[in-house]
């Protein structure tokens, strides 16, 4: 036996033994569940330790199959730690065998080089065999990087097993990066809770996983604050959030809310679709101007002095004292509604302070009968009405008159048939934008800890301001890429999307490192970049493999019909992705030739394949993508970057100028 099989076999052992450990964990969790109901204690702490075990014993039965480590750390001062997805223990109270990814004494295996070993003399990586379930005999390889020694295998341009699990082919939902994270992508993983960061990514560098994986590390490191106050993951699109579902659960962090902005501010089903004009107005900044002049214009001073009955005698406010009320109330500039409650609460007050001269202070049941008095209620309807968030925009939409609007943004918003009331309006999506900024100025939604905002180059100012009031207290990861901004109002400077958002202050890092893509694919992408309108660096990739070809044919959905047929015969996934107007004709043709039901094929319109990712991906007609839309060499620009292995590109028109021809 080799010193290599020698050593496979005891880590074969070793695994062996952190899988007894791990179904001991599992059964013990579930006896604790049961003799943790006995606990004696108050009925609120007994039901906090209750839903604390009952997570914990359903996490752990969740827990994806798969191997327990992916590697080893040999440190100068004789200790070895197993690095995993988990901690591993034979009892909660011992060391552990399995440190968990996320722990501080897991950095080094990240950060560690030969130019700064931070006390690692062997930094080991294991090899599994592909779609391992977590057999041990399905620990193949390892390699071993003697840092101390100053021999480094340089990441992953130089780690074979690092290179082959990064290369790994794409099929299914995304998985988890925790065994192939690199030094710059463990530095923005780690940042701290009240940091707000924004990640631009090149194609491939994976911002993505960094976003899930930080909100992994943060839900880890301050459990308490975060089970408090909330994580949320904002994805583009519902197929985006079931393409990265599966993260978080196998990194061990289940029940993380994960939506859009339209399923966070639906209040009412989308049944009307605005003109592009409408929509770009009604995602425009200035609309948040518009609807809070509209919403406060509902405020009016007092027109007459305030008569309130108690029994024979009557209590009276002056006027003058009713509008120094009302316009201090403006002034400070709470929520709609506390503002409307403290109108009522200082007018009872004035008529406390003239009861306490005239008879001394008043029973907190006088204070309470004052305070629900029809005259008083009057009052406060009269200057400070009660509305609802529909109300104000039906109004703004019915006769849009806001000079902040010109003559023809007033005219594309303006319904025009306009509802008999508000209650039976149809609206759009941009509508609940408008609704949701009005509900926030009406009263504050609660605010999470952290947000992670994915695809965030695409938001509107509002759909901005909207993620903002829910993380007002909290901090942001924002991802995304400029270069792949395809709505008409995406961002062309992130300082000018943070500021919508309310963190202006969070540090813009760029990672332009790819390890998805193939560097011939990101070379045909980055030749987009000068027409793009935007500043963002080139990227580059550390694959030298993969394989990309260029191809005028004279019938491209025969062609395509070839293309995939061929890249069926490999392994991994594939993606054909066309304009959405030829995307049918394809469909018919792959049915016609008995390929349409390939389990690990998708035909897609390019407007669905961003976040998205295929082995092989096969482009047809890029100039019929790049045209139809304002923002189309964009999208063609994310259609290109979405080949992990192969990208063919298909074509009968003439090539987008900034392509080769």
């Amino acid at each position: 036996m080799t010193s290599l099989d020698h050593a496979l076999s005891q880590e074969r052992t070793f695994h062996d033994l952190c899988r007894a450990a791990l179904t001991r964990m599992t059964e013990g969790a579930g006896e604790q569940v049961v003799t943790g109901a006995d606990v004696s204690a108050s009925g609120a702490d007994a039901e906090t330790l209750g839903f604390h075990l009952r997570s914990y014993a359903k996490e752990l039965r969740e827990e994806p199959q798969g191997p327990l480590f992916f590697g080893r750390l040999d440190l100068a001062d004789g200790q070895s730690h197993h690095i995993g997805r988990r901690r591993i223990a034979e009892h909660p109270a011992d060391p552990p065998l399995v440190i968990d990814w996320r722990a501080p004494v897991s950095r080094t295996f990240y950060q560690a080089s030969a130019q700064d070993p931070q006390g690692v003399l062997v930094r080991r990586r294991f090899g599994w065999a592909p779609w391992s379930k977590g057999a041990s005999k399905d620990l193949t390889g390892m390699e071993d990087e003697r840092l101390a020694a100053g021999e480094e295998s340089g990441g992953a341009a130089k780690s074979g097993i690092l290179a082959e699990e990064i290369e790994r082919p794409r099929v299914g939902p995304m998985r988890d990066i925790a065994a192939t994270i690199q030094p710059e992508q463990d530095d923005l993983v780690r940042s701290g809770l009240t940091e707000s960061v924004c990640v631009q990514g090149a194609p491939g560098t994976g911002k993505t996983a960094v976003g899930l994986h930080r909100a992994a590390y943060l839900l880890y490191t301050y459990p308490q604050r975060l089970q408090r106050s909330g994580l949320l993951i904002l994805g583009p699109n519902r197929t985006f959030l079931s393409y990265i579902a599966e993260v978080l659960p196998s990194l061990g962090e289940g029940g993380i809310r994960q939506s859009t902005v339209d399923d966070e501010i639906g209040r009412h089903p989308v049944r009307a679709e605005d003109s592009p004009a409408a929509a770009v107005v009604k995602h425009d900044a200035r609309m948040g101007r518009v609807l809070h002049r509209a919403l406060y214009g509902r405020v009016s001073a007092p027109a007459e002095t305030v008569a309130v009955p108690d029994g024979s005698y009557r209590w009276r406010i002056a006027r003058g004292e009713l509008e120094r009320i009302v316009e201090e109330v403006r002034a400070e500039a709470p929520p709609y509604a506390v503002g409307r409650e403290r109108v009522r609460t200082r007018a009872v007050r004035a008529l406390q302070l003239q009861a306490e001269r005239r008879a001394g202070p008043p029973s907190d049941e006088w204070l309470r009968r004052m305070g629900r008095s029809r005259a008083i209620g009057a009052f406060v309807d009269a200057v400070w009405p009660k509305v609802q968030p529909e109300e104000i925009v039906a109004a703004v939409l019915t006769d849009p008159c806001d000079p902040l609007l010109t003559p023809a943004e007033r005219r594309a918003i303006r319904w025009a048939k306009p509802p008999r009331s508000w209650k039976s309006a149809k609206w759009s999506a941009a509508d609940l934008v408008l609704i949701d900024e009005v509900a926030g100025l009406v009263e504050r939604p609660e605010s999470y800890g952290h947000v992670v905002i994915d695809e965030a180059q695409d938001l509107s100012p509002m759909q901005c301001r909207a993620i903002a009031r829910r993380v007002e207290f909290g901090s942001v990861t924002v991802l995304g890429d400029l270069a792949q901004g395809t709505t008409p109002w995406a961002a062309r400077t992130w300082p000018e999307l943070l500021a919508h958002l309310g963190k202006e202050t969070a540090a813009v890092v760029p990672l332009t490192t790819g390890f998805r893509v193939p560097a011939a694919i990101v070379e045909l992408a980055n030749r987009l970049l000068g027409a793009l309108d935007v500043d963002v660096p080139p990227g580059r990739s550390l694959r030298a493999d993969g394989e990309l070809a260029v191809r005028e044919v004279r019938d491209v959905a025969a062609a395509t019909v070839d293309a995939v047929r061929a890249a069926l015969t490999r392994e991994g996934s594939v993606g054909v992705i066309a304009d959405a107007g030829r995307v049918r004709e394809l469909r018919e043709a792959l049915d016609a030739a008995g390929l349409g039901d390939a389990p690990r094929l998708s035909v897609l319109p390019a407007t669905l394949a961003k976040g998205l990712e295929y082995d092989h991906v096969i482009a047809v007609e890029p100039a019929e993508i790049a045209g139809a839309e304002e923002r189309g060499l964009h999208r063609l620009y994310v259609v290109l970057t979405r080949a992990v292995s192969r990208l063919d590109v298909l074509h009968r028109l003439p090539l987008p100028a900034p392509m080769p021809a």
